[in-house]
């Protein structure tokens, strides 16, 4: 692709050490980081979401964090938005953007743009809830398989949001959810360098997962949380309170069970969470570099390699 300028991906699962090494990156290469994470966004959550310090912005600053308060919702169309206008001032200053997190579907919108599919409409919605009070979910399922029959068999007839937003779709659009995922927008213009860290050894992720919630908890984390829960404006179905954690700690102060239990449960979480964030890189259709957490030094001359290579071509 030539002409396009470079963009580097720092990808990985929670804990796999992606802020450790763009830090690093941003002290030794022409780069500024942009924020790849749908819990960073948000003010108030910083000791849960792991957010870099303080310290560590002043050392690397990064975009796209502390955007957004945590009553308000953030698609992944709202990123690519944000992402693709904060990575052309970055060209424009004549830097490389390092896109640096763990929200895979951010990326995945990045790279291959979005389906042409409508926004929320609360009317539209509403109507197909009350349709669904006087029928049952079951005779809207059965309805969205004559209009939609690949959706109808991949959604179980029991979940009813994905029922209304394939009915939704649909009302508003005359076209199948379907047909109009099968449609993407505009490719990234940027030529990539991508990267995904992550252990080698699973036992020693999952150890340094234990390890980082546990230092949350001795930080405060409890405390954070119980400022979010005295919130009026603020409930446990929100995209913010649904991050790994913070739904935990959320249950444990709703009086759902003790302490360490949410803990246990939230180290489960996130646990889970970096399983599904690593199928996600392991399935990835364009070429990663894979990068080994506990090889500080290697990792960093392997990425400067490669960027030197890149900018000579």
């Amino acid at each position: 692709m030539p002409n396009k300028p470079l963009a580097i991906f720092l990808m990985g699962p929670t804990a796999s050490g992606k802020t450790d090494l763009a830090i690093r990156l941003y002290q030794s290469l022409p780069v500024e980081i942009i924020s790849v994470d749908s819990a960073l966004i948000y003010r108030g959550m910083d000791i849960g979401t792991a957010k870099p310090s303080a310290e560590e912005l002043a050392q690397a600053p990064h975009r796209l964090i502390d955007i957004l308060d945590p009553a308000e919702s953030y698609s992944a169309m709202n990123f690519r938005a944000d992402a693709l206008r904060e990575m052309a001032d970055i060209t424009a200053k004549g830097k490389i953007p390092l896109l640096v997190g763990g929200t895979m579907l951010y990326y995945k919108a990045l790279l291959e743009g979005l389906s042409p599919l409508p926004n929320a409409d609360e009317g539209v919605r509403s109507e197909i809830e009350n349709k669904a009070e006087k029928l049952g979910w079951a005779a809207l399922h059965q309805e969205l398989a004559q209009v939609d029959p690949i959706s109808a068999q991949r959604i179980n007839p029991n979940d009813s949001q994905r029922i209304n937003r394939a009915l939704e779709v649909f009302y508003l659009t005359g076209k199948s959810l379907t047909e109009l995922t099968a449609q993407k927008g505009e490719t990234l213009p940027y030529n990539l360098l991508q990267f995904a860290i992550a252990p080698e050894d699973r036992a020693v992720l999952h150890q340094r997962i234990a390890l980082r919630f546990e230092k949350m908890i001795a930080q405060g984390f409890q405390a954070e949380v119980e400022k979010l829960y005295a919130r009026p404006d603020l409930h446990i179905n929100l995209p913010a309170m649904r991050c790994v954690g913070y739904r935990q700690m959320w249950e444990h102060l709703r009086g759902d069970y003790d302490l360490d239990e949410a803990i246990y449960r939230g180290i489960c979480a996130t646990r889970q969470l970096a399983k599904r964030q690593i199928t996600w890189l392991r399935g990835w259709k364009t070429p990663i570099q894979w990068l080994d957490s506990l090889q500080n030094e290697k990792n960093l001359k392997k990425v400067q390699q490669a960027f030197d290579l890149a900018m000579q071509n």
